[in-house]
């Protein structure tokens, strides 16, 4: 064998990866990956095979197709009254994970510092590891996974190049507040710090909260790559295409790495979304849609021994199990998969550290039928 240095030496296979599979295994309900089990709209897969049939089936141009971009700017000036330009703001890319992995890579240099706040989608560290930069973490507690603004401020130093954000928050389903908003807005002011903001559950917002893009602030807008995906509010995950909004000088930079990376994407999809995007109802509803399933699974668990976390945005609910067990979460969440037929995710998994609060995660984007077994299965643990 040829010996090979490996450049993320501590990385094994995602929990995503071996959560499912321990699911298909025994046989278990999936809520531990975060993918819907029902169908996406017929209407959107007809409009991808009729842009097949229609002939757009060879390379998209490596920004994204037009229509589809200048779609994406309308919405967004609508929704946050931002202005970007689709021509050279505006990329579409192969789903959020390599957008983000893009925007690191365009940015990032040995030695640059990034301030991520965990429990933290498992993509962002090792980017950042890959570039050289050095990952500065601050761990957030359960129950509400509050940032503590002067624990970043702490952080910041003449190497800080970027802070990451994630809102609504994956895995714990919190959101930033205007507060939040108005201390990062401090922070930053006069810093030569960007922002990576992972917006992929914008449309995925419950009680009538507000969506803090920071897209809406000109301040942050200026200094930020804003990440979003088309598959997790269409119901289509496999499909993988979302996009990338930034200002003209940074977009050039994402765009060096992007058209060396894909360099472009599914063109079919491009055009059915494009045309789909024109019934604001496609986005405009989801929140009421999701809240229907999240009110549903909450109530189901409140016959459980589990303790309900917040939930405030994206598809999933957390839990802490304190009151069954003192097993870690990694245990637990296997015994639960073997033994009670329900996968999850252990939420400690979310941290470099490891830090294990007894809290598990579970995706309610079901059906009802498959809510209730869990529910029934789980009401014997």
């Amino acid at each position: 064998m040829i010996p090979v240095v490996s450049k993320l030496p501590q990385t094994g296979t995602t929990i995503f990866t071996t959560m499912s599979a321990l699911a298909n295994e025994v046989g278990a309900i999936n809520l531990s990956q975060g993918f819907p089990d029902y169908d996406c709209s017929p209407e959107l897969i007809e409009l991808v095979n009729k842009a097949m049939k229609d002939g757009h089936n060879q390379y998209a141009p490596m920004a994204g197709v037009l229509g589809l971009r200048e779609k994406i700017a309308e919405k967004t000036e609508k929704l946050y009254g931002a202005v970007y330009n689709p021509d050279t703001e505006i990329t579409i890319t192969a789903g959020g994970t390599q957008a983000i992995f893009t925007a690191i890579s365009a940015v990032i240099h040995p030695n640059d510092e990034v301030i991520i706040f965990e429990p933290a989608f498992d993509c962002y560290a090792p980017a950042i590891k890959l570039m050289g930069g050095v990952v500065k973490s601050l761990a957030l507690e359960p129950p509400n996974y509050r940032i503590a603004w002067d624990m970043v401020k702490r952080l910041i130093n003449h190497k800080t190049k970027m802070i990451i954000l994630n809102s609504p928050h994956n895995p714990t389903s919190t959101i930033l507040h205007k507060e939040d908003i108005d201390e990062l807005s401090a922070l930053v002011k006069n810093q030569d710090i960007l922002i990576l903001s992972d917006e992929v559950y914008e449309h995925l917002i419950f009680d009538g909260e507000t969506h803090h893009s920071v897209a809406r602030y000109p301040e942050l807008q200026m200094r930020s790559f804003i990440v979003a995906s088309f598959g997790k509010p269409f119901h289509a995950t496999g499909w993988k295409v979302g996009y990338c909004m930034a200002p003209e000088y940074l977009m050039n930079e994402f765009r060096k790495i992007h058209q060396f990376l894909v360099f472009s994407v599914n063109t079919p999809i491009q055009y059915a979304i494009a045309e789909y995007l024109k019934n604001e109802d496609s986005y405009l509803g989801l929140p009421n849609f999701f809240q229907q399933k999240r009110d549903y699974f909450r109530k189901g668990l409140e016959q459980t021994r589990f303790e309900l976390l917040p939930c405030y945005g994206s598809y999933f609910q957390s839990v802490r199990y304190s009151k069954i067990t003192d097993e870690t979460d990694a245990e637990f969440a296997i015994r639960l998969a073997k033994e009670y037929g329900v996968a999850s995710i252990p939420v400690s998994a979310f941290y470099t550290k490891g830090i294990d609060h007894h809290v598990l995660r579970f995706c309610f984007a079901k059906r009802q039928e498959t809510l209730d077994k869990a529910v029934d299965r789980l009401m014997k643990v």
